[in-house]
Order: structure tokens, then sequence, then C-alpha cells
């Protein structure tokens, strides 16, 4: 059975932001409960009066990822060095049979020119490429039968090292993503391996996207 309380629980959970501002006491609860009754009172079908949803906020406990922060402090303190790349372009291709077999005419050209930058990641209907704008014609040329369903050029890569137990900390990219919606900045891209994340930005959002990550990483 639905109560005010649940109700309260599923609105924060679902609006994170919220949630933490909340945890903080930073937000108004009087007028955060004035803010959610209507929402509240849909809920429940029924009227719903703005000091019962005051009581629940003022009751409500936030998960301990939010409460226990001292892991979370440990791992920012011990993150990597941030790395710039940019003139990149992203290929999304559909996936096909040939699709490796070209790929790996790819991987033999960029043996060749290790400072290049060069990602690949395989879904399950598409997958994306994604280099050195100095190879796009290599590109074209080595894809020219496969379906490509979208390029992106002109984009920039910030990738950052990650502790070795970051693994273990619940939101931790929760935070990186929050930082960047704070400025701003639009992603177009997410890359991770085990250590490491990497975001992929268009140029005119390159800029804050670094700055946002600095000051996360400080």
């Amino acid at each position: 059975m639905k109560t005010v309380s649940s109700c309260v629980e599923d609105i924060l959970i679902a609006q994170p932001y919220l949630e933490e501002a909340l945890s903080r006491n930073i937000i108004n609860f009087s007028a955060l409960a004035v803010e959610l009754t209507e929402p509240i009172g849909k809920m429940l079908k029924k009227d719903v009066k703005p000091g019962a949803i005051m009581m629940a906020l003022r009751r409500y406990n936030p998960p301990i990822s939010l409460t226990n922060s001292i892991k979370m402090k440990k791992v920012i303190q011990n993150l990597g060095d941030i790395t710039v790349r940019s003139n990149l372009t992203d290929f999304t291709v559909k996936n096909s049979e040939t699709l490796i077999t070209n790929h790996a005419q790819i991987l033999e050209k960029i043996n060749e020119e290790t400072k290049l930058f060069y990602t690949f990641t395989r879904g399950i209907h598409e997958s994306n490429i994604i280099v050195s704008s100095s190879l796009n014609d290599f590109i074209n040329t080595q894809f020219n039968q496969e379906t490509f369903l979208a390029v992106q050029e002109g984009l920039t890569a910030i990738s950052i090292n990650l502790p070795e137990d970051n693994s273990k900390i619940a939101g931790l990219y929760y935070h990186f993503f929050k930082r960047l919606a704070w400025e701003g900045v639009v992603l177009y891209e997410v890359i991770s391996t085990t250590n490491e994340f990497t975001i992929l930005v268009e140029e005119e959002y390159a800029d804050n996207a670094f700055l946002a990550i600095k000051r996360f990483k400080t």
C-alpha cells in the first residue's frame, strides 16, 4: 500500500540531485513539501497536506552510498592523470559478417602508427570506432562496403586513470556525470575500461569538460 513516505522515497530516488541536496541539508523542507503536494496527491489519488510530506522528508534516510563518503573521498584523492586528445572522429557502423575482417586491416594500419588514438566497441547491432581524424580517409576506404549509421568529426577525448579499487565504490561514475551536467557538458560518447574512464565531447564542450573533471579531482 502506498504511503506518503514511500511516495517521497520514489520521487527522491528518481531525482538524485534532489536527494543529495536533501541529504546535505541545503534544501528548504517546507518549500519542497509544498512543491511535492500535487505529484504525491496524484500518486495516492487523494489530497495530501504539506505537513505530512515535510515530516516524511525529514525522516527520509538516503542510501549508504550518499552518507558513507569516506571511500569515495579516498578514491577521488587517488585519481590519476588527465589526458586530452583532440581531432578525433567517431564512426558508428552497422554490424555485418565482413566488419571484423575489415576491422583487422585497420588494426594493422594503427600498429604502424602507435601515436594514433583508437578505440573499438562492439554492440549487439552496431559498432563504434573512434580514431584520430588523420585516418578518416583510410576508414572510409576500408569500410566502403559497410553501412555507416553515423559519423561525427571534431571530437575530443578526455581520459582519467582510476585507482585499482574503483570498481568497488558505489556512485563513482554518478559523481563524474553530475559534475559534467552541472557544467552544461553534453557527452557524445563514454568509454570505460577497468581502471580508465574516457568521455568524448564535441569541441565546443572540451574546455568546460576538462575543467569540470579537474575540479572534481581537486
